[in-house]
Parts: C-alpha cells; sequence; structure tokens
C-alpha cells in the first residue's frame, strides 16, 4: 500500500520554479516527513518537517520552502531559483520517529518513501 505518492517533477532552466505534491495516505500519521533527493555521487535530505519544526540541507536554504495542507493531507516543497546541482530524483519519505543527523531528519529503508519524482533543470 503506497502512503506516499509525489507529483510536479519536470524540466525547467536554471533559475526556474518547481513545486512538488506529496500526497499522505488519510490512515497515516508521521513524526518526520521530508524530501530526499538522490542523484549520481550526491544523496541528500533536502528539507523536513517534524515537531512543527522545519528544517534544510545548506544547499536549498533561502530557495526552497516545504509546507504542509493538513485539509489535503499534502506536503509541498516549492524550488525557487533552481541550479543544474538541484537534478535528481525527489522522494517523499516520512517516519513515525524522529532521527535528525547535521540538522536535518534521516529516513531508513524501514520508512516510508514515495515512488520519487524526476527533476531536471538545464538549458
Amino acid at each position: 500500500q503506497m502512503h506516499l505518492v509525489e507529483s510536479g517533477g519536470g524540466l525547467v532552466q536554471p533559475g526556474g520554479s518547481l513545486r512538488l505534491s506529496c500526497v499522505v495516505s488519510e490512515s497515516v500519521h508521521y513524526t518526520s516527513i521530508g524530501w530526499f533527493r538522490k542523484a549520481p555521487g550526491k544523496d541528500e535530505g533536502v528539507s523536513c518537517i517534524a515537531n512543527g519544526f522545519t528544517y534544510y540541507a545548506d544547499s536549498v536554504k533561502g530557495r526552497f520552502t516545504v509546507s504542509r495542507d493538513n485539509a489535503k493531507n499534502t506536503l509541498y516543497l516549492q524550488m525557487n531559483n533552481l541550479k543544474p546541482d538541484d537534478s535528481g530524483v525527489y522522494y517523499c519519505a516520512a517516519s513515525m520517529k524522529l532521527v535528525l543527523r547535521k540538522n536535518m531528519c534521516v529516513w531508513s529503508g524501514n520508512d516510508d518513501w514515495g515512488q520519487g519524482t524526476q527533476v531536471t533543470v538545464s538549458s
């Protein structure tokens, strides 16, 4: 059963914007939820929300904004001023527990993950 379903990826030019969405199954209540991206040689947590706090990777601070709409059971990632280094597959990830490392949520294979959405920043 898929608890997390992402959408919103695509191809965008440098400096452009995209908004990712992650719909969460209504039956699940997570302690931490956020976004993780995978690219060749570079996997990192991008942003998360946990216990009322938001966290961002240094590489996206000031450009990305994470938010949630509880009425729609949806998590968003607004990405502005995109750079080629932002390219990758973005996954929505969530856990019933909170693990923080270097001021970012950490998720494992035992947590819930979406199927991923591709983001490509290129001219």
